[in-house]
């Protein structure tokens, strides 16, 4: 019977039990591991925030605190395109399409008295 997931070997080094713990998930079948790792860290960010500032001031700034998400997850996607195999250009481009259209929603949300 073929396992779905190999364990790492240990005697490899830590570089490549880190790869094979990465990006096994990934490549094993049509599960989305990666977009919903990104979707995951976006909303994590996003609702942790607000829910933070909106507990401590009663009021909270969506377009803020999707900019501050969407650019932590674009760090994160990043991070994922320097290993080969992590993460494929379309997410990578998806991520930086997502996080210029949040900054755009933030420059177009303050009134010019708070810019």
């Amino acid at each position: 019977m073929a396992y779905l997931y190999t364990i790492p070997n240990a005697t490899t080094g830590i570089d490549n039990i880190t790869y094979q713990i990465l990006n096994q998930p990934s490549g094993s079948g049509p599960m989305p591991f990666v977009p919903l790792t990104l979707v995951f860290v976006f909303f994590v960010i996003f609702l942790g925030g607000i829910s933070r500032q909106k507990a401590r001031t009663g009021t909270s700034d969506y377009a803020m605190w999707a900019v501050v998400a969407s650019m932590s997850t674009f760090l994160v996607a990043l991070m994922m395109s320097l290993g080969t195999g992590f993460i494929s250009l379309e997410y990578l481009i998806y991520t930086l399409v997502f996080t210029l259209v949040c900054g755009v929603w933030l420059f177009l949300d303050r009134r010019q008295s708070e810019i």
